[in-house]
C-alpha cells in the first residue's frame, strides 16, 4: 500500500454490518460437525498412515526392519524415503521446501518413516513393532552447557539480529538509576486443538492435499519443491483449521509423508499426527535468555535501553525468536542496543508461535520497567507515561498512530489502579493480594493477497480467496466487509475460504490476516461498485447500495438487474511505502490481580482487564475474543506453560497435553476487554490494523507485576510456579 487512506467505502455504514458483534458464519457448521477439518475428508479406498519417530537426538538410521511388520494384519507397506521426508517443518510465507533428508537424525522424535495399512489401529500397532537400529552421535541437548558458543544470525528476521543506535555502554555507566536483569523462558508449544493432519490424493500425475495448514498459497510452493513437482501439479484445501498459533504456518513432516506413501501404493493415504508427535515433531517456540539493561535519569526518563537474547535452534536453521522486535519502538531512549544470537542445539525446529517476539520479549520489557519504575520510587503507569516517545526512536518517522497512553490511562480508570497498594502489604485470610499492569504492542503487517468477489445473477456476492480462518473469524469479517460495501445482507454473502485453486490470500498468521485479505477484498469490491455505477449511468460516489438494491438519481433497482448473467473483479494488494513511511503497531495495555496462598506459594489470577487500540475493529465479538484468547495465553506463559527437554537426549519430556500445563477453566477469570476507538489510515483502507496476537503481548508481565506487589517476590525465570515463591514468601 504506498499511500493513506483517509476515506473509507466502511465509513459510510449504509448496511450497518461493520463493527458489529455478529455471531460467526462457521459457528452452527462447527458445533453441529458440518465443518470438514483435514482429517475428516470422505475419501474413496483410503489408507490410514501412522508415522514412526526417531528413539534417538542425534547420529544416523542404521536399518529399519520393513519386513519384521509388513506381513501384520491389515498392513500395506511400510515406506520412508530419507532423501525426501522433511527433517522438519517450515516457516510461514517461505515458499522453498523445509529442510528434508531424515536418514542422519537431527533430533528425538524425528519423522522417519510411515506405516500405511488398511485402519489407523493396524498402522499405530505396525508402526509401534517396527524395529530401528541406528549409529549414536553426540548430540547437544543442555542450553546451559552450550549457551558460551551463541552465534549471531548470518540473517535478519522480523526484527534485525544486532543493531546499535548510540552509545549504551557509555549511558549506562552515567546513569543515576539503572536496571541490569535477566529473565529466562523455557520453550513452548502451540499445542492447537486440531493436530496436524493431512490426505494425499493423486490424480493424473497431480497431488491434492486436504491439510491443516494456515497459509496454503506458500504452503502449495514448499510442497512442491520438496516433492519435485510444479506448483500447477498441487492444490491444498484448508477449508477449516483447528487452530494454529504458527505451528501450522508452514508444510509438516504428515504432509510429505502422506504424499510419498500415497503415491507409492497407488491410493489415498491420510496421515493424522497424534498428539505427542505434534509436541516432537513440528515446531516449538525457542527458550530465550533475556538481559535487560535500562538507564534513566533521576525522573525516571530512559537514556538508555539494552535487550540482548539468547534464543536456540536446530543447526541450519536461522530463525531465532525476535524478542526485542517491540523494544525498538516502544519507549523513548537515545542510546539502544537490540541484539539476538542463536545457541545451536539438537532439539527440535524452533519458529513462530503466537506474537513470536513480544509474547516473551515483552515479558522481559515490561518486566524491566516494573522493576525501573520501583527503583526510580514513582508509579509504574506515570514511568510508560514519561517515557512515551513522540516518534519512532530508531527509525525517526511518526507512527501511524500510538494511543498506548490511552490505553493505559483508561485501563488505570477502569481497573481501579488508584487502590493499588505497597508490595505485600494485602493480606486477605491465607491470601495476599496485589495488582500489576503491563503495557502491549504489536507491530501491524501487511502481506501481499489477493481475492476475487463475484456477483451472480441472483444479485448475490462471493469471495473467493485460498485465505483461511484459523478460528479468528476470517468468513465473517470477509462478508462484513463485502455486505457494506456491496449493500447486502450477510445471508447474501459467501465466502469460500482455504482452496489454492483461488486468488492467492495472505493466509492467517501475524495478526496481518484481516488487514491483508480484507483489503483484497475491499479492492475488489470498490472495482464491483464501478462496475455496477456504469450499467446504473452514475458514478460510485452518486449511488448507494442497501439491502440488494441500488440507488441514484431518484431510481431504485435491484443489484440483480444491473450484473446480468454476473460480474467479477479481482482485486491485490502488497506492502509499500506507508510501511516505510509509519511505524505501525497495535498497542494495550492489561491490568491484573492476583492473590498468593500465603503457606504454599499457589498464584490465583482473580480479575483482568485489558485496553486495547487495534485500528477500526471489524467485528466487536470476533475481535474480543481474539483478546480473550491471546490473555488466556498470557496467563499459560506466566504461570504454566514449559517444555522440558532432557539434557541427556534431547527427548521431550512432557510431550501432551497431561503434562504440558495449560490454563483450564478454573485457571482463567472473568476477563474483560475495552477497545479505543481509533482509525489507522496508513495501515489500509479500511483503517484497522491486527489484534490477534496483541492480546498475549504483555500480559503475562502484568501478572508477575501483580505477584511482586503481592509478596515482593521479583521471578524472573518463567512459568511461575509456586516452587519459586515457597522459600521467599513473607513470614506468617
Amino acid at each position: 500500500m504506498d499511500r493513506p487512506h483517509p476515506d473509507s467505502l466502511l465509513d459510510t455504514g449504509v448496511q450497518d454490518v461493520i463493527g458489529k458483534p455478529l455471531n460467526r458464519i462457521d459457528g452452527p457448521l462447527k458445533v453441529s460437525g458440518a465443518a470438514t477439518y483435514a482429517a475428516e475428508y470422505d475419501i474413496p479406498d483410503l489408507a490410514y498412515g501412522y508415522l514412526v519417530r526417531s528413539t534417538i537426538g542425534s547420529g544416523k538410521i542404521a536399518s529399519l526392519d520393513i519386513d519384521a511388520v509388513r506381513s501384520l494384519p491389515g498392513v500395506i507397506d511400510v515406506i520412508t524415503d530419507y532423501d525426501t521426508f522433511l527433517r522438519n517443518s517450515q516457516q510461514g510465507g517461505e515458499t522453498e521446501a523445509p529442510t528434508q533428508g531424515v536418514e542422519a537424525v537431527a533430533y528425538h522424535g524425528e519423522i522417519i518413516a510411515i506405516v500405511v495399512a488398511e485402519s489407523y489401529e493396524a498402522a499405530r500397532d505396525a508402526a509401534n513393532r517396527l524395529p530401528v537400529t541406528y549409529e549414536h552421535g553426540t548430540g547437544r541437548y543442555d542450553f546451559a552447557a552450550h549457551r558460551a558458543e551463541a552465534e549471531k544470525p548470518t540473517e535478519d528476521g522480523p526484527t534485525p539480529a544486532h543493531s546499535d543506535m548510540g552509545d549504551l555502554d557509555a549511558a549506562f555507566a552515567a546513569a543515576p538509576v539503572t536496571i541490569d536483569a535477566t529473565y529466562v523462558t523455557p520453550s513452548q508449544n502451540s499445542a492447537a486443538m486440531e493436530p496436524h493432519a493431512s490426505i494425499a490424493v493423486w490424480k493424473d500425475g497431480a497431488l491434492t492435499l486436504y491439510g491443516a495448514y494456515q497459509m496454503p498459497s506458500s504452503d502449495k510452493l514448499q510442497l512442491a519443491e520438496a516433492l519435485g513437482l510444479e506448483p500447477n501439479q498441487v492444490r491444498i484445501v484448508a477449508a477449516y483449521v483447528g487452530g494454529g498459533f504458527g505451528s501450522k504456518l508452514g508444510i509438516a513432516p504428515e504432509s510429505v509423508a502422506a504424499a510419498v506413501a500415497a503415491k507409492r501404493i497407488g491410493r489415498p493415504v491420510k496421515a493424522v499426527m497424534a498428539r505427542t508427535q505434534v509436541f516432537d515433531a513440528t515446531v516449538r517456540r525457542s527458550n530465550t535468555e533475556q538481559r535487560l539493561r535500562l538507564a534513566a535519569d533521576a525522573d525516571g526518563r530512559l537514556t538508555g535501553v539494552g535487550h540482548e537474547t539468547l534464543t536456540s535452534n536446530l543447526p541450519g536453521e536461522e530463525f531465532y525468536e525476535p524478542a526485542g522486535m517491540a523494544t525498538h519502538f516502544m519507549y523513548s531512549g537515545e542510546n539502544r542496543r537490540i541484539t539476538h544470537d542463536i545457541v545451536r542445539m539438537d532439539w527440535l525446529l524452533s519458529g513462530s508461535m503466537r506474537a513470536p517476539g513480544e509474547a516473551v520479549g515483552m515479558l522481559a520489557l515490561e518486566g524491566a520497567m516494573d522493576e525501573l519504575a520501583e527503583k526510580v520510587g514513582i508509579d509504574p503507569i506515570e514511568l510508560r507515561l514519561r517515557n512515551e516517545p513522540d516518534q519512532d526512536p530508531e527509525k525517526n518517522i511518526p507512527y501511524s498512530s500510538r494511543q498506548l497512553s490511552r490505553c493505559l490511562e483508561r485501563g488505570a480508570e477502569r481497573f481501579g489502579w488508584a487502590a493499588r497498594k505497597a508490595p505485600a502489604t494485602d493480606r486477605r485470610g491465607d491470601w495476599w493480594h496485589g495488582i500489576g499492569v503491563a503495557a502491549a504492542a504489536r507491530s501491524n503487517m501487511m502481506m501481499k493477497s489477493a481475492a476475487r468477489v463475484s456477483i451472480d445473477g441472483q444479485g448475490r456476492a462471493i469471495v473467493d480467496t485460498d485465505m483461511t480462518d484459523i478460528g479468528t473469524g476470517t468468513y465473517t469479517i470477509l462478508a462484513q466487509i463485502v455486505g457494506e460495501i456491496l449493500g447486502l445482507p450477510i445471508e447474501d454473502v459467501t465466502v469460500n475460504l482455504g482452496d489454492t485453486n483461488a486468488p492467492p490470500g495472505a493466509g492467517s498468521g501475524g495478526s496481518w490476516g484481516a488487514g491483508s485479505s480484507g483489503t483484497s477484498v475491499y479492492l475488489a469490491c470498490e472495482a464491483l461498485r464501478a462496475k455496477v455505477a456504469e450499467a446504473m449511468g452514475t458514478t460510485a460516489d452518486a449511488m448507494t447500495m442497501k439491502d440488494g438494491r441500488v440507488i441514484a438519481g431518484n431510481r431504485s433497482v435491484p443489484l440483480a438487474e444491473l450484473v446480468g448473467a454476473g460480474i467479477e473483479a479481482v482485486g491485490e494488494v502488497e506492502p509499500g511505502e506507508q510501511e516505510e513511511k509509519f511505524n505501525q503497531a497495535s498497542y494495550g495495555a492489561h491490568f491484573v490481580e492476583v492473590k498468593v496462598d500465603a503457606i504454599t506459594g499457589e498464584v490465583r489470577v482473580v480479575r483482568m482487564l485489558g485496553v486495547f487500540a487495534a485500528g477500526r475493529i471489524l467485528n466487536e465479538k470476533t475481535a474480543r475474543s481474539q483478546c480473550l484468547g491471546g490473555m488466556t495465553f498470557g496467563i499459560g506463559t506466566a504461570l504454566h506453560e514449559e517444555l522440558i527437554h532432557d539434557t541427556r537426549s534431547g527427548k521431550l519430556v512432557n510431550h501432551d497435553l497431561a503434562e504440558y500445563h495449560v490454563p483450564v477453566n478454573a485457571d482463567v477469570p472473568q476477563l474483560e476487554v475495552e477497545f479505543i476507538e481509533e482509525r489507522d489510515i496508513h495501515a489500509n483502507p479500511l483503517h484497522a490494523k491486527g489484534i490477534g496476537e496483541l492480546g498475549i503481548s504483555g500480559s503475562g508481565a502484568a501478572i508477575a507485576s501483580a505477584i511482586y506487589n503481592a509478596v515482593g517476590i521479583r521471578v524472573r525465570d518463567f512459568p511461575i510456579t509456586l516452587d519459586k515463591l515457597i522459600d521467599h514468601l513473607p513470614p506468617v
